[in-house]
């Protein structure tokens, strides 16, 4: 039996209104490389916030090395013996690596002046046990990712640390790099040193990590060994399954002769998407589905004009779409409804009213001002239509509840007469009842022959929804799923194969 290094019992954190940790449990042992896995939202990153001192806990207990700790301060789990290095390198890029390196903790002379020269030596030797052979008096801005990512790493090891935190390391790295990664990391084990790696790549996970926690919604699923596990079965019990067979509403698909309303041709932008080809016939819903990183978003970002592809073309009903900021893609009949509704989608402080119809005001206006009994009509038929629960349609929105808000945003798209609707995780964190409204909602938009793009991480949601669902797995469509033929276990075996089983499944 391997030395618990870290014991988490019962950890509970609490936001308003939010039980983020439900009494979650966390075991990783000395010397092992450990992850943490589950969907956006299962709670991983709040975990580490509170190991790390970021959040305090609202219960449980948290033993590091044979002792009870409450850290306060990220600089309090330095202290204990835990270090992070963040997806976004905390890094001062125009000093030096071993400037960087020492940040804080500068060694001092006799004097009390800088030992400069006892910085240089300790660096390069701590680089030299990692196996990095770079010139640290040089500014760390002439160094890739990858060795500011090492150098990172570096800075954790020199500060004794017992267990590092990678959170999302690759998210920047090539295949070389990434290998490079791995090394160190497997060093670092040798040396005794426990390494929690994040990653939602797959491949990844299963080359490097010894064993893993799966969570899901804020709860503790379960530990599990690598070799017990296949990426499907690691992909079951992150999604998990409803426990309730809902029949889907089509009956047969309808759209194999519709016009086509959207064509993106070989889409790239960076690391995020790979060639990915993608087709909306009018009146469809068609599905995105793909463990978190795939490139859902992304290529919905793309679509939507808020980000530029590095190549690619769009077409619209047949010709260029020419969409280079949003404002193109709403002139030609485009609406997007966010996943993250409270920062990007909805303002707090304004109305129902304001908020609903903020897209149509160019429309509204009227020699200058905007004409109030048009919006108020526009407010109260949409209040009506979607069943929105508002007092009145002055009430601030930040005041109604999730499923309220998801709703105002559906009516401020609907308004505008679209051809197409972009859906980014539509029903999340809103209630059973209200996700069933929405659900109702987006097929209504299909039968007036509004198409739909539907993102979502519950497979059921896309299974119940679309006549097609594309997966997608690293930034590429590694297969989709058509009417009859969708469910759960074909688009979790797709995820989970990638291309090994690219290509269409028909029902």
């Amino acid at each position: 039996m391997s030395e618990a290094l870290l014991e988490i019992r019962g950890l509970e954190k609490t936001f308003p209104g939010v039980r983020a940790l439900k009494g979650v449990n966390l075991t990783v042992n000395k010397g092992e490389v450990h992850s943490l896995m589950g969907e956006n939202g299962a709670g991983k990153s709040t975990l580490i916030k509170v190991l790390t001192g970021i959040y305090q806990k609202n219960g449980g207990t948290i033993v590091f090395d044979g002792k009870e700790i409450d850290c306060k301060t990220p600089i309090e789990a330095n202290e204990e013996g835990i270090s992070t290095v963040y997806q976004e390198l905390n890094l001062v890029l125009f000093q030096t690596v071993y400037e960087n390196l020492f940040i804080g903790r500068e060694p001092r002379t006799k004097f009390g002046s800088v030992d400069r020269k006892k910085m240089i030596s300790e660096a390069e030797r701590i680089l030299k046990d990692l196996g990095i052979d770079v010139d640290v008096t040089k500014p760390l801005s002439n160094y890739s990712t990858a060795i500011q990512q090492m150098v990172a790493i570096a800075r954790a090891v020199s500060i004794n640390a017992k267990l590092i935190i990678l959170d999302e390391p690759t998210s920047s790295l090539d295949k070389q790099e990434v290998a490079v990664l791995f090394r160190i990391i497997r060093k670092l084990k040798e040396d005794g040193i426990s390494v929690i790696f994040i990653s939602h790549k797959l491949d990844e996970i299963f080359e490097i990590v010894d064993r893993l926690t799966v969570f899901k919604d804020g709860e503790y699923v379960g530990d599990y060994d690598i070799k017990d596990l296949d990426q499907f079965r690691l992909i079951s019990l992150m999604v998990g399954k409803d426990t309730v067979k809902l029949e889907r509403k089509k009956t047969g698909y309808a759209f194999e002769n519709a016009d086509k309303i959207v064509e993106m041709k070989n889409i790239e932008q960076g690391m995020r998407l790979n060639g990915i080809d993608l087709t909306i016939k009018k009146g469809e819903i068609v599905g995105l589905s793909g463990l978190l990183g795939s490139g859902r978003s992304e290529l919905a970002n793309v679509l939507f004009g808020s980000t530029k592809p590095d190549a690619g073309e769009v077409f619209w009903w047949g010709e260029p779409a020419n969409i280079k900021k949003p404002i193109d893609a709403i002139n030609i009949g485009i609406g997007f409804c966010t996943e993250d509704r409270k920062t990007e989608g909805i303002i707090p402080n304004l109305s129902v009213k304001e908020n609903m119809t903020i897209a149509l005001l160019p429309k509204l206006q009227k020699n200058g001002f905007v004409d109030q009994k048009k919006q108020d009509e526009i407010a109260k038929t949409y209040i009506e239509r979607l069943k929105i629960k508002t007092p009145t349609p002055e009430q601030l929105i930040k005041n109604l509840s999730g499923g309220n808000q998801q709703k105002v945003l559906l009516a401020r798209w609907m308004c505008m007469n679209p051809k197409l609707m972009i859906l980014d995780e539509p029903t999340r964190g809103i209630d059973v009842g209200a996700k069933a409204e929405i659900e109702i909602l987006i097929q209504e938009l299909s039968d007036q022959g509004i198409s739909v793009l539907m993102i979502s991480s519950e497979i059921a949601e896309l299974e119940r929804n679309c006549d097609r669902v594309v997966v997608m797995r690293d930034g590429k469509a590694v297969g989709e799923v058509i009417d009859t033929a969708i469910d759960q276990t074909k688009i979790m075996e797709l995820i989970a194969k990638g291309s090994e089983s690219e290509g269409t499944i028909n029902g």
